[in-house]
């Protein structure tokens, strides 16, 4: 007689996106969805919502739909605690959610930085208390938070957005100081971004004589959904998407006044298209843009973005890359022998 064979059922990972109706959040619900996840989709969209729901299940996930204002902690707590009563203990949190105001910063108002703040950095920590409180208890969790190469290095018109990412890197800092400092096995990692072809540049409050765009170069939000995927699988304290990314980050350690001299000089210019501004296009700094429209993940910059990241694949293959560079030594080695002979 044969013996039984028992067949384990291994469980869809629990996934939670904030800002997952559009952009970079909606390009994550898809990657996590291909791997059959079952997600709770946080933003405030409604049609927005919808249509990422629509794609997590086309691509073979799970979606539950929360229309949640990340600004609002009660609103983020009862999210949490509803994804759990659907789906079961959350693995895995990401933070996106943003808004942003482009200004000088002589024209911005304080209610403008309040509330960049409160979405785009609060909004942040709000979620991150919500994951903690669940994943601390059973000692396992991971949180990603979605940086930029703005939380390093500050640019002109974007200075309520700058500040928020900006302190995005110093509570994250803070915090896995903690979870080092306690043993804890929930990890929290941050992915640095570079500019994205999202499209938040056609819904961001622009009080520019020209709309606004990325600063090339520019990737799409693909690139940066499998850089989080990655690191939802292999812990990293940080992750860099982007040459360009990595460029920034690094040159801001070492020169930072040619930053603010070049910046000073075209950045102006190199986030403004050539087309005039709608001063009364609708933003989405007070209310959802998408409640009546579904976005999507891509913003109008389909033509100029970039599909892959070869910095990334490179970080990402690290070992590869060192059997290769050891097997290239060991051949120009074993040359040079054999010539000395």
């Amino acid at each position: 007689m044969r013996p039984s064979i028992s067949y384990i059922k291994i469980k869809p990972e629990v996934v939670v996106v904030t800002g997952a109706s559009a952009g970079v959040g909606r390009a994550i619900v898809q990657a996590f969805a291909k791997r059959g996840a079952c997600i709770g989709l946080l933003a405030r969209g409604h049609k927005g919502l919808e249509g990422a729901r629509r794609d997590a299940e086309v691509a073979g996930g799970q979606a539950l739909v929360i229309p949640t204002d990340m600004a609002d902690a009660d609103q983020v707590e009862a999210a949490a605690a509803k994804v759990e009563e659907t789906f079961g203990p959350i693995d895995i949190w990401i933070n996106v959610a943003m808004t942003s105001v482009f200004s000088p910063v002589k024209e911005m108002k304080p209610e403008e930085y309040k509330r960049v703040t409160e979405v785009t950095y609060l909004g942040y920590v709000y979620g991150t208390l919500a994951a903690l409180g669940r994943m601390l208890p059973r000692d396992k969790g991971r949180i990603i938070q979605i940086g930029s190469a703005l939380a390093y290095r500050g640019i002109p018109l974007q200075s309520a957005y700058c500040g928020a990412k900006h302190a995005i890197q110093g509570f994250t800092e803070s915090l896995r100081c903690e979870l080092d400092h306690d043993k804890s096995h929930v990890k929290i990692s941050m992915v640095e971004l570079p500019a994205v072809n999202t499209p938040q540049f056609g819904w961001v409050k622009n009080r520019l004589p020209r709309k606004a765009q990325p600063v090339p170069p520019i990737y799409q939000p693909e690139v940066i959904a499998d850089a989080v995927a990655y690191v939802a699988d292999h812990y990293r304290r940080q992750l860099f998407v982007g040459l360009s990314t990595v460029i920034v980050i690094q040159a801001n350690k070492i020169v930072p006044g040619f930053g603010d001299w070049y910046l000073g000089r075209t950045g102006f210019k190199s986030q403004q298209t050539s087309q005039p501004a709608d001063p009364n296009a609708p933003n989405n700094l007070w209310k959802p843009v998408d409640d009546d429209k579904d976005y999507g993940a891509h913003g109008a910059f389909d033509e100029k973005a970039i599909d892959k990241s070869w910095q990334v694949w490179a970080d990402t293959h690290r070992g590869l890359l060192g059997l290769v560079g050891a097997g290239i030594a060991g051949v120009v080695t074993a040359t040079v022998i054999r010539r000395g002979k």
